[in-house]
């Protein structure tokens, strides 16, 4: 696509006073060999026969995913709370559609932030190692932007996935570069990092920026990035998400308007934080020209990872080992466990503060408590998006089961999504003991959903917002969308 928002090339003393060390860089200019001018390379010369059948494939599946716990996640308060937000706070600008609400439009980057927030507000999109939310960050600033450009220059259905893939790249090789983003997160909220510049990579890439506005994207968006994860488990969890999907797509306009940061942010620089101020031990790579044909996504050798219920990625495990305790003690079939049979529940999970909670207050604390997914699984044999209404976390027999947890951090478990496992031992009152553990669980991406599975949860949430036809129309369009010349036959359908 070309652009429309083309900048315009000055000599940089012809519109700014510059000290004198800022002339001495001028005389010494950036090596074109350095991380980030090969990031920012990367995204501009990268074209749509760069993406195998493999990636297509599996990125479709994340686009319909993504947009399935958009729609459902458009029903929640902490949706509502930030849509109202944007809508009474700030004029309007009716440009791009939000998901679920026929007739609401907000400006490009407000869209994107509120259909951030609907994406994670339960917590139900994809996850990748290492750990990471890559969709949620990326699509909803690409279908903003995709909104935003006039109609007779909207992408097609390949443009919007080539740019979405360059997000989801861009932030995988960032989290390659550190091996504390390996482990489950302590400090910063990944999604906050690296899917903001995820955001800014797409974008960049749908506006046909050149290589140096590229690279300043990317350096525009590490400024915008970074959230505690203190605010984990809480409602403002979903602002993290959002921000970097509307902070992405900010940083991608202003760098197609001209702003300028730094051409080194990628790389270490002595006694000057860049990315590393992220990642203490960041080391970080070039990418490869995707010209010299070596370029292979990382989407290619590792599939995504799907939740089958909306919880931390880490409940997957101690509910699949709980369940099948469950069948053990109920067999095959609707029933529940009775805690008059239970005397202890011994859990084996990783050591991560945050998602260790013992007596859960809330649905959002629910869904980051190893305790609470494992008694929901053991109780009813599955843990489901009803599992974290009111009326199911307050039951007596749950709570009795919560009162009989107790937990171990094995060492051969550690934090991490591509090692760890989940086991359940129940005592029964009768002195009998049973086990259950998981090693890697049904949608991880060692064991990835089926399309069938994954469509059966897309008609699912989507349903919830949405009449059916429209359901199976989104389905088709997904299905064919590297195919189709106008991405408009997706926008029209999420609403």
């Amino acid at each position: 696509m070309i652009s429309t928002l083309q900048k315009t090339i000055r000599p940089m003393w012809a519109v700014r006073r510059l000290h004198k060390s800022a002339i001495q860089v001028l005389k010494h200019p950036v090596p074109e060999d350095t991380v980030t001018a090969s990031f920012g390379k990367f995204i501009s010369e990268i074209k749509p026969q760069h993406l195998s059948p493999i990636v297509l494939g599996r990125s479709k599946r994340m686009v319909m995913d993504s947009i399935g716990v958009g729609l459902i996640g458009s029903t929640t308060e902490v949706f509502e709370l930030a849509l109202q937000h944007c809508k009474y706070m700030y004029a309007p600008d009716e440009i791009s559609s939000v998901y679920g609400r026929r007739g609401t439009r907000l400006s490009p980057t407000l869209a994107a932030f509120v259909n951030g927030v609907a994406t994670h507000s339960m917590d139900f999109d994809d996850t990748w190692h290492p750990a990471t939310h890559p969709s949620g960050a990326v699509l909803p600033a690409v279908l903003a932007l995709s909104d935003m450009l006039p109609s007779n220059n909207k992408p097609s259905g390949l443009e919007l996935l080539l740019a979405f893939n360059v997000g989801i790249e861009i932030q995988g090789r960032l989290m390659r570069f550190s091996n504390e983003a390996c482990n489950i997160p302590k400090r910063f909220h990944p999604p906050s990092v690296v899917g903001t510049m995820g955001s800014a990579a797409a974008c960049a890439r749908l506006l046909s920026l050149d290589h140096s506005q590229c690279s300043h994207a990317l350096a525009i968006a590490a400024s915008l990035s970074g959230a505690p994860m203190a605010n984990a488990a809480t409602q403002s969890k979903p602002l993290h998400i959002a921000n970097a999907s509307r902070l992405g797509l900010e940083a991608a306009l202003l760098a197609s308007r001209g702003l300028e940061a730094s051409p080194l942010v990628l790389d270490t620089v002595p006694g000057v934080a860049g990315f590393n101020a992220f990642y203490e031990d960041y080391v970080p790579q070039a990418l490869e020209s995707p010209n010299d044909g070596g370029h292979i996504f990382l989407l290619e050798e590792q599939d995504m990872g799907f939740k089958r219920f909306p919880a931390h990625l880490g409940m997957h495990w101690v509910a699949d080992a709980a369940a099948s305790v469950h069948e053990l003690l109920v067999g095959v079939g609707p029933g529940t466990v009775s805690p008059a049979q239970v005397q202890d529940i011994q859990l084996r999970i990783p050591k991560s503060k945050y998602i260790n909670r013992p007596y859960p207050e809330s649905e959002h604390e629910a869904r980051h408590s190893f305790q609470f997914n494992a008694c929901s699984a053991l109780l009813d044999g599955e843990v489901t998006v009803q599992s974290f209404t009111p009326a199911a976390m307050s039951r007596p027999e749950l709570l009795a089961l919560l009162s009989r947890v107790h937990v171990e951090h094995p060492d051969d478990n550690p934090a991490n999504f591509n090692l760890m496992y989940g086991e359940v031992e129940v005592t029964l009152v009768g002195g009998d003991i049973l086990k259950g553990r998981c090693d890697t669980f049904y949608g991880h991406w060692r064991n990835p959903l089926t399309n069938e599975s994954l469509t059966k949860k897309f008609r699912n949430n989507a349903g919830t917002v949405l009449p059916l036809e429209q359901v199976e129309r989104l389905i088709d369009v997904v299905e064919e969308l590297d195919r189709i010349g106008d991405c408009r036959a997706l926008l029209s359908q999420l609403q």
